[in-house]
């Protein structure tokens, strides 16, 4: 937020905001809308895209502002520059209008939000998103189309991937080699469902499936992944380690996250890259940590100095993650400094594939994250191209060709893949592009155009 708060005002200051528009009203759509109409100065929120217009109108009600339905390119430009809120239920209308200068994501979908993203990096529009799930699928090769369109693909700060990847920036600022980036939890049961948390879900108002993903490990995959494409890290196994100190009762009481450190140790000694993992039951939850290492004895000295303990492993720990609340700096970011906060810096090094949930007869449909079928887990991507394992990213919507017993991770072989979807293709491209040379295009799992 320093420095970023300045640039803002000046930008307030100029009357030039930073032209915002946003697919998806859901519940951080709402809390992303609120943010920026009532506590950002220096930004504007022009224009929200969703399939229900109810949804996008109350986004800007909220701020006391009414919002006008458009239809068609002319209408849609033209509310903006006369500065008139906007609401259409065409995503792709909007990201590739050319009046935006960031389009947010945050949809929690696929398809649609590849459909998006890639519109907008092809507008030349910058792109900031709250999506694990398309970035931890697509997401080195959308990088790769931003990057040739000369625009920001970003996955955003205030989630914990986003919070992460700033701390690992913080641990190499001040001289430390960072071998671990973790994600706290309270709660990993791969067998939740919509049904077992929605009482949850009502509580808080969120979909019951989007909860779901949350506890059976899904979510957590993808925010893994997308932090090691980030920076090149790997899982120690599938599923990455996991120690639970929680004994299964989210309620118990909480160990400190330094006092995890023995659980991965052994792993980080001889590793010559850096691992993703995660840890339940510990504090400051729901926080991130990171875990630096420094050959040097006399830094070793000061950081023990100043309770960071003797190394030469070092927990560095941030305790909370805001969503919302930090999304619009992850915007100015992007288009005043051109600083992503996170994204794919090459091919991808870990992936997130598809576990059969409970057995599951041929002819099932794979339904939504956190659904009935799957769950996902975090691989490295030359075990996940060896064994041409499906990535979950893929899975949902797919048929099930034979039946699949409860905990087997699924195969290309095992489903029929529905045709026409851009993920697919994009999926296509990613993998020629960055197949390791054990593994070339031409033996990759063809998906229908």
């Amino acid at each position: 937020m320093i420095i970023v708060d300045r640039a803002l005002q000046e930008r307030a200051a100029q009357k030039r905001p930073i032209r915002v528009g946003m697919v998806g009203a859901g519940f951080q759509g709402s809390g992303i809308a609120r943010q920026i109409l009532l506590s950002v100065p220096g930004m504007r929120l022009c224009a929200i895209a969703n399939r229900t217009l109810d949804k996008a109108t109350a986004c800007f009600a909220q701020a006391g502002i009414e919002a006008t339905p458009v239809h068609g390119r002319d209408a849609l430009a033209a509310a903006i520059r006369e500065g008139r809120a906007a609401v259409t239920e065409d995503a792709i209308l909007l990201a590739q209008c050319s009046e935006i200068d960031v389009l947010i994501e945050v949809t929690g979908t696929i398809e649609l939000a590849a459909q998006a993203i890639l519109a907008a990096i092809k507008s030349g529009t910058h792109v900031v998103h709250m999506n694990a799930e398309v970035d931890g699928t697509v997401g080195p090769i959308l990088k790769q189309h931003a990057d040739a369109a000369g625009v920001i693909y970003s996955f955003s700060d205030g989630d914990q991937p986003g919070v992460q990847m700033n701390l690992i920036r913080f641990v190499r600022g001040i001289g430390l080699r960072p071998v671990l980036a973790g994600n706290i939890k309270g709660l990993h049961d791969p067998y939740r469902n919509p049904q077992t948390q929605q009482a949850f879900a009502e509580r808080w108002g969120q979909n019951a499936a989007m909860v779901a993903s949350f506890a059976d490990g899904t979510k957590i995959s993808f925010e893994q992944a997308i932090v090691a494409n980030a920076n090149g890290f790997r899982v120690a196994r599938r599923g990455m380690l996991g120690p639970d100190f929680s004994g299964g009762d989210p309620s118990s009481p909480l160990i400190p996250v330094e006092e995890c450190l023995p659980h991965f140790q052994p792993y980080l000694e001889n590793a010559d890259e850096g691992l993703v993992d995660y840890v339940v039951g510990a504090r400051p939850g729901p926080g991130v940590f990171v875990i630096g290492i420094t050959d040097d004895e006399r830094q070793r000295h000061y950081l023990n100095l100043y309770k960071m303990g003797p190394g030469p492993f070092h927990v560095f720990t941030t305790p909370y993650h805001l969503c919302h609340f930090e999304v619009p700096t992850s915007v100015a970011r992007a288009v005043l400094f051109n600083d992503p906060v996170l994204s794919p810096a090459g091919g991808p090094s870990v992936g997130v594939v598809a576990m059969a949930k409970t057995d599951l007869e041929a002819g099932t449909i794979i339904d939504e994250f956190g659904g009935f079928h799957a769950y996902g887990v975090a691989e490295n991507m030359d075990v996940v191209r060896a064994e041409r394992l499906l990535p979950i990213g893929l899975a949902l919507g797919c048929t099930l060709t034979r039946a699949i017993r409860k905990d087997q991770p699924l195969t290309f072989a095992d489903v029929s893949v529905p045709a026409g979807r851009l993920v697919d293709r994009l999926y296509q491209e990613q993998e020629s592009r960055f197949a390791t040379a054990s593994h070339p295009a031409s033996q990759l799992q063809e998906v229908p155009a």
